[in-house]
């Protein structure tokens, strides 16, 4: 064996987890996650958490291990990407959809320094008082130019960075720290499914979410705090409506697989920017070449 780690990119619901257990079971490695939304431990059904059976076969790392209240970022995943690095038996097979975590395991992060709480604390007050559009307009201008006004989430974080160190996010995304991987031999693979399958794909496994119950999981979920990462979960919102009455069972799952085809083709966007040099495979024959890669080197 001459590899160290694989990494398996892709889509949502182009069939990552699946391929990873079954490249597990050929290497008798390590399933290490690199998916945002599957960290959150109340959210397994709309995050479409590898099944409890899958996980018991092979060990997997790095799902259900944040709360959804929990600000978790891509320099808190690198961290522990790092201890999962040396916990995971056998050979490590990072797999998920977050081009950032990606990121981070292969070419690094930038070393933003922690934010203070009182800071955090301050900054969330201070979004909740004059809103998202008005919070960007107090951002240092280098960080205003690159972020869009309606993101709450990433305007709220490079709110506290600036006030916390007073420079602005880019200027410490200049600065990359070490990647997670640095010096290890890897193969590296992104799933390419064809678009008419993916977007067949995405709205049976919406549907299948229902059946499994995924309308009390976001029923749980009502109140959270929309600035928080895990209220990015895909059909969240949609799912809270049908359980509020304001939208149709019918309306909730288009709206919900609208939303999911169009992140999903955002993802597929951005790999193809910055993972042109990975290897694309098809589902069909991706264990087969990942396998024989892995092995060969």
């Amino acid at each position: 064996m001459t590899v160290d780690a694989v990494l398996i990119a892709g889509p949502t619901a182009s069939g990552k987890s699946r391929a990873a257990l079954a490249l597990a079971h050929a290497l008798d490695g390590t399933i290490v996650n690199a998916d945002s939304m599957q960290v959150y431990r109340e959210a397994p059904i709309l995050t479409a958490r590898p099944a409890a059976d899958d996980m018991a076969r092979v060990p997997h790392l790095l799902y259900g291990h944040v709360g959804v209240r929990e600000v978790y970022s891509t320099g808190r995943y690198q961290s522990d990407a790092h201890d999962a690095l040396r916990a995971a038996r056998g050979v490590p097979i990072f797999t998920g959809g977050t081009g950032l975590y990606f990121m981070a395991l292969t070419e690094g992060l930038s070393q933003i320094p922690p934010t203070p709480q009182p800071v955090r604390d301050a900054a969330r007050a201070r979004l909740a008082e004059i809103g998202v559009a008005a919070l960007h307009a107090e951002l240092h201008a280098a960080d205003a130019a690159r972020l869009r006004a309606t993101d709450p989430q990433r305007v709220l974080r490079a709110y506290e960075v600036f006030k916390a160190t007073g420079e602005p996010m880019t200027r410490w995304q200049a600065e990359m720290g070490k990647p997670v991987l640095d010096g290890l031999r890897l193969a590296k693979f992104v799933l390419d499914v064809p678009r008419p399958e993916l977007r067949a794909r995405i709205a049976t496994r919406f549907e299948a979410m229902l059946d499994e119950g995924a309308l009390e999981e976001a029923a749980a979920l009502e109140g959270l705090d929309p600035s928080l990462p895990a209220a990015k979960i895909l059909g969240l919102r949609e799912l809270q409506a049908l359980n509020a009455g304001t939208l149709t069972r019918t309306e909730a799952l288009a709206s919900a697989v609208t939303a999911t085809r169009q992140f999903a083709k955002r993802q597929s966007t951005w790999f193809r920017h910055r993972m042109a040099d990975w290897m694309w495979v098809e589902p069909h024959d991706a264990v087969e070449q990942m396998t024989a890669l892995a092995r060969a080197g």
